[in-house]
């Protein structure tokens, strides 16, 4: 071996990939650095001012992606996520100062990303956790990860607790708060457990339900009526006998146990009336 090639420099191996991505990339930037400098000057409200800016949006929206793409373990659908991401792009662009020497995607990539958390925060959530809570989540959440590649497996709550200085019992109640995204219905907590739906577990509606609330208003009306016209009402509905059975075993005329149900029968239409 030459002393040429020992001192030759390893040239890192980038893929074919790799290299389209770069250059994709490089262009992305010297495109948006040119759409800033046509914007500056530009008259804010004018047609050519929002076609520029229509352009750096669309040239930018990668950014958003890639933003968002951290955020796909949420549940929540990507493309709402994009578009939430987007309005932080938008945010962005009318604040960026292309003076002050910074590249756009550095400026931008916080905004987006903060927008992102902000939506998470306040519009996703079913159940609604504290911010404070929820702001020391995204901490154990941060050090769960951390700690997961420092040790090659999942932390422990104590060694979470260790490194972020807090109570176990903190880092118990963020966890909590991590899963309170969703509300599980009680239907889908019965799939895959061989049991039958809560649905399917509910009681039948009883037909003779609505009948418990009559019978209980008769009741009431009924102990206001005199004696005689309660046992007659009683001998005649109850036990099922007919006027002229009941005229026979109270020793009265039949005439008369007819006009003793009308007269009861009034009473508890006027009764019922006046508690209703």
């Amino acid at each position: 071996m030459t002393a040429s090639a020992r001192t030759a420099p390893v040239t890192p191996f980038r893929s074919d990939a790799g290299r389209a991505r770069e250059k994709r990339a490089a262009d992305t930037r010297a495109l948006t650095q040119v759409l800033f400098e046509q914007l500056s000057g530009l008259t804010p409200g004018s047609a050519e001012h929002a076609r520029v800016r229509s352009a750096l949006i669309e040239v930018n929206l990668p950014l958003v992606r890639y933003a968002a793409a951290r955020f796909r373990s949420r549940s929540e659908p990507m493309e709402d996520v994009v578009q939430v991401g987007t309005i932080g792009l938008i945010n962005a662009i009318d604040r960026f100062d292309p003076e002050r020497g910074v590249q756009f995607p550095t400026f931008a990539m916080p905004t987006v990303i903060g927008e992102i958390k902000r939506y998470f925060r306040d519009n996703v959530r079913t159940v609604h956790v504290p911010r404070r809570l929820h702001e020391l989540w995204v901490q154990v959440n941060g050090a769960t990860e951390d700690l997961t590649v420092l040790h090659g497996r999942s932390p422990t709550t104590a060694e979470i607790a260790e490194r972020l200085k807090i109570p176990e019992e903190d880092v118990l109640a963020c966890i909590e708060a991590g899963r309170s995204y969703h509300a599980a219905s009680l239907e889908a907590a019965q799939e895959g457990d061989g049991l039958p739906g809560l649905v399917d577990r509910l009681g039948y509606e009883d037909p003779a339900l609505a009948g418990v609330e009559h019978r209980d208003l008769v009741r009431h009306l009924l102990v206001q009526l005199p004696e005689r016209e309660q046992r007659i009402l009683m001998l005649r509905y109850y036990n099922n006998l007919t006027q002229s059975q009941i005229s026979a075993e109270l020793g009265v005329s039949q005439m008369h146990v007819s006009r003793l149900l009308s007269r009861s029968f009034a009473r508890l239409r006027s009764a019922n009336r006046i508690d209703t």
